[in-house]
């Protein structure tokens, strides 16, 4: 059951006490911060993480263990050792935190707060993509065990691009100093502000309630507070979900591509099951150049580049019989001539005939990292062009969801700045 306000139908945010890395305690902020644990997909970029800084929040989002009951027991043992310690520290007071990111392409800003949950069918927090059960699973031991919420879900929703409500409170507050500032390695600046004074946490809540919310990151994560919320039948802090809302018609967000890098599959032998299929071509390198390509094809129809031997190979123009052949009919135009819809009910699903799980494909955001691995595993690369927001937004409020991992909208919240601990409230 949700806790909400009496009147609202839109979103419901609430403040809370936030749990804060001690700066005096660490060797630096920048280096306690992870990206998303599903964005940390490769063991070199975990022990890059870890060797940063002993107290790095990777070891709470991905501890190591043999199995997935011993790491999550080892992060809560590591969670409470670092309260104990005074490593992390709760703040002394509910806040609702600005949030700002920034580097020399884009700037966004947003609040962070507690929001209470709602099931997709009352259309207040719109998912866009399925998720997997047992990564469901496995998050939603790590929150039960550690009985916190580590690191923020990112939210967007859309006012009329006024200076008034939540927006009039985060610009009135980054006139303050700031609670913390910090540039992690990949250049981006992060500053943090807690927002305590009552009457601007009603502003930025009465405005937030107008208004509903797309998942931009964190599917699993949201399906996973619904799963807690339904084990927790008494209304209390598991009704509520650790958010980053960030207004796109203030502050764009960029949408990238999520690419597949499919394991067991060679380039050549790729290229040779799309023959007849696709319309075929070598392109020239280097990767910028490949990628201009493949923009061009996509603004046309399904495009993908395919690399992993060296080259890289742009297939388009699909063959319309093989579509009607494998696309499900009883989805809207919008949803069957997505790239991701072509690419998994088609290519996967029937030319290629690859099974969706991780021994078959990885799903990686770095399009070079995607690229290098291939080519030292001798795997094929699938790049992707990304899906514009209102093409995402418009099928979300349809119910309609996007093949996982379709898409991915950043910047994305740094991990570690600001945690919720649920007995805290």
């Amino acid at each position: 059951m949700n806790t909400r306000g009496p009147a609202d139908q839109g979103l419901h945010l609430i403040p809370f006490r936030g749990l804060r890395y001690v700066p005096e305690l660490v060797g630096s902020l920048a280096a306690v911060t992870s990206p998303p644990y599903d964005v940390v997909v490769r063991p070199d970029g975990l022990l890059h993480l870890e060797s940063a800084d002993p107290h790095n929040i990777v070891r709470l989002i991905l501890p190591q263990a043999d199995t997935a009951p011993a790491r999550h027991e080892q992060a809560a043992a590591t969670l409470n050792r670092w309260l104990t310690k005074g490593i992390l520290a709760p703040d002394p007071e509910p806040a609702l935190y600005v949030y700002e990111q920034r580097n020399d392409e884009i700037l966004q800003r947003g609040i962070i707060g507690a929001l209470a949950l709602s099931e997709p069918a009352e259309g207040i927090v719109l998912p866009h993509e399925d998720v997997m059960a047992d990564v469901v699973e496995d998050r939603a031991d790590l929150m039960r065990t550690t009985e916190a919420h580590l690191e923020p879900l990112l939210l967007t929703y859309r006012s009329d691009g006024n200076a008034t409500g939540a927006t009039a409170v985060i610009e009135r507050t980054i006139q303050r100093p700031p609670l913390l500032a910090t540039t992690t390695e990949d250049g981006f600046s992060h500053r943090l502000w807690a927002v305590t004074d009552a009457a601007e946490q009603s502003v930025a809540e009465a405005d937030l309630a107008r208004h509903q919310a797309l998942i931009a990151d964190g599917h699993h994560r949201w399906a996973t507070y619904l799963r807690l919320q339904r084990e927790h039948a008494l209304p209390g802090p598991w009704n509520f979900g650790l958010v980053l809302l960030v207004d796109t018609a203030r502050y764009p967000l960029r949408v990238r591509s999520i690419h597949r890098l499919l394991h067991d599959l060679p380039v050549a032998d790729a290229l040779s099951a799309l023959t007849g299929l696709f319309r075929i071509r070598d392109i020239e390198g280097p990767l910028p150049q490949a990628l201009d390509a493949l923009a061009g094809a996509a603004a046309e129809g399904n495009a993908f580049l395919l690399a992993g031997d060296g080259g890289f190979h742009l297939a388009d123009r699909p063959d319309e019989a093989l579509l009607t052949r494998t696309v499900p009919a009883d989805r809207p135009a919008a949803w069957r001539t997505l790239d991701a819809t072509v690419l998994h009910s088609a290519l996967l699903d029937h030319v290629w005939q690859i099974p969706d799980d991780p021994a078959h494909i990885a799903y990686i955001h770095d399009t070079a990292a995607a690229v290098e691995q291939a080519e030292r595993h001798n795997a094929t690369a699938v790049l992707m062009h990304p899906v514009r927001e209102e093409v995402v937004r418009d099928l979300a409020r349809q119910g309609i969801t996007m093949p996982r991992k379709s898409t991915s909208f950043g910047p994305k919240p740094a991990t570690g700045l600001v945690l919720r601990s649920l007995p805290l409230g």
